[in-house]
């Protein structure tokens, strides 16, 4: 398991595709790990792109971290990332508080994103949409349990169930996570989208609560696209195939304009 040091911070990363021309980077949701997208989105997308995964601080196999999950943090967490591999821009992909963490990363450091995947990031001022985070995180982990325990030879049971849990409880109760995504209840609202240059692709699911959030940002970005996918906040774990083909169709359009 590839662990690098970022900032002093131990990271896991997987990467698929290294000898590919462009780039993206892969961000999970909170209370998730980075196989969210290992299994059935990465490889899709590697078939044309440099894949890049890592697990958030606290999350997977990261190191652990009491404080720092604001999304100021998070952004020069990825930056660091980014600058550790060498990278110049890259494209962002980012699902529920990832997306949030992809989008600060594009309003913040314009000039090292090239185009960017907002996949059902919530409003942070809207506390069910916090609520509905830990949920799905808890359905997420229960599909994981179910569905990868043979593809990846591992016992999943009942010990890797343990330590899941024993990162939910160090998450919620022993670092500032909480205390964090409160703060940054105005971020959406006070965002100047004006300087984003990437295009930016939408991707919520039709039924979720999080889709008036996708509609508002539609509105907001200039060069924007809202796609509704089949499901709720979980369309990674439900559509996975057809998110994977949105996404790679999206960037290599745009790749095919810029070269036209």
């Amino acid at each position: 398991m590839p662990i690098i040091t970022v900032n002093n911070r131990q990271v896991h990363i997987q990467e698929l595709n290294k000898g590919a021309e462009q780039t993206v980077v892969l961000i999970h949701g909170m209370f998730s790990n980075l196989s969210i997208y290992y299994f059935n989105i990465a490889p899709i997308l590697a078939k044309h792109f440099h894949v890049v995964m890592y697990d958030l601080k606290s999350h997977g196999m990261s190191e652990r971290f009491l404080d720092g999950y604001d999304l100021e943090n998070m952004s020069s967490d990825l930056i660091g990332l980014i600058d550790h591999l060498q990278l110049e821009k890259v494209h962002l992909v980012g699902y529920s508080f990832g997306g949030l963490i992809a989008l600060k990363t594009a309003l913040k450091y314009p000039e090292r994103v090239n185009q960017l995947v907002v996949m059902e990031a919530p409003d942070p001022q809207d506390e069910k949409a916090r609520n509905i985070i830990d949920e799905y995180s808890k359905e997420f982990l229960e599909h994981y349990v179910a569905n990868f325990t043979d593809t990846t030879k591992v016992q999943m049971g009942k010990r890797q169930m343990e330590k899941n849990h024993r990162m939910y409880e160090f998450l919620f109760n022993q670092t500032s996570i909480k205390a964090d995504m409160i703060k940054e209840k105005h971020f959406l609202g006070e965002a100047d989208f004006n300087v984003l240059t990437a295009s930016t692709l939408l991707l919520y699911g039709a039924d979720s609560n999080c889709r008036p959030t996708g509609e508002w940002l539609q509105a907001q970005i200039g060069s924007s696209e809202l796609e509704l996918i089949s499901g709720d906040h979980n369309i990674p774990i439900q559509e996975p195939q057809l998110i994977a083909e949105t996404i790679a169709q999206f960037l290599s359009n745009i790749l095919t304009k810029n070269h036209g």
